[in-house]
């Protein structure tokens, strides 16, 4: 949606051509909101070529909140209960509890008794799960190299470091981005 104030065009993501608290269109310094877009866009550019990748290795119904999902469940080598599951989310054990039975049904987990607690039920992942992983994780690496090709390796790593600089060290690795992103 456009604002207008004294009929001028002051939603700068829709005009990017106008200035930025007062800056002149064309000044050295970018307006900010193209910051968080960027890294948006690249990691968005990073995960959709991942899923075009696992969906060509065997996983096509794999989907950005499945491995956000996969890795809440693998934090616990023993299984993870739906109620576990949601606070790594930062979703509602109902909303958790979808997503796993998503999972279930393409074969990524299971459900198993706990044997400490009987009322319990655990989820863990099956070999399916843990292959989607391992190669999430080989495509990564391979992405990361690819950027660092096109980049050069020193500007990735200054580009990590200056991210982790910035970055809270407690949020650093939060699994809970479905929970913004608009749900599990």
């Amino acid at each position: 949606m456009v604002d207008h104030v004294d009929e001028e065009n002051v939603n700068q993501v829709v005009d990017p051509g106008k200035g930025v608290s007062g800056t002149p269109a064309g000044a050295s310094e970018p307006p900010g909101f193209e910051l968080p877009l960027l890294l948006f866009a690249g990691f968005r550019t990073l995960i959709d070529r991942l899923h075009a990748e696992l969906a060509r290795q065997g996983h096509p119904d794999l989907r950005p909140a499945h491995g956000f999902a996969l890795q809440a469940i693998a934090a616990s080598p023993y299984g993870s209960t739906a109620s576990d599951i949601g606070r790594r989310l930062g979703v509602s054990k109902q909303a958790a509890g979808k997503t796993v039975d998503r999972l279930l049904a393409l074969g990524y987990a299971e459900r198993t008794d706990d044997p400490h607690d009987a009322r319990r039920k655990l989820v863990r992942l099956t070999p399916h799960g843990v292959d989607a992983l391992t190669r999430s994780a080989a495509v990564f690496d391979t992405l990361r190299a690819e950027w660092a090709a096109r980049l050069g390796a020193d500007r990735v790593r200054d580009l990590e470091g200056a991210l982790r600089a910035v970055v809270p060290a407690e949020t650093t690795f939060r699994l809970d981005a479905t929970s913004w992103l608009g749900g599990a």
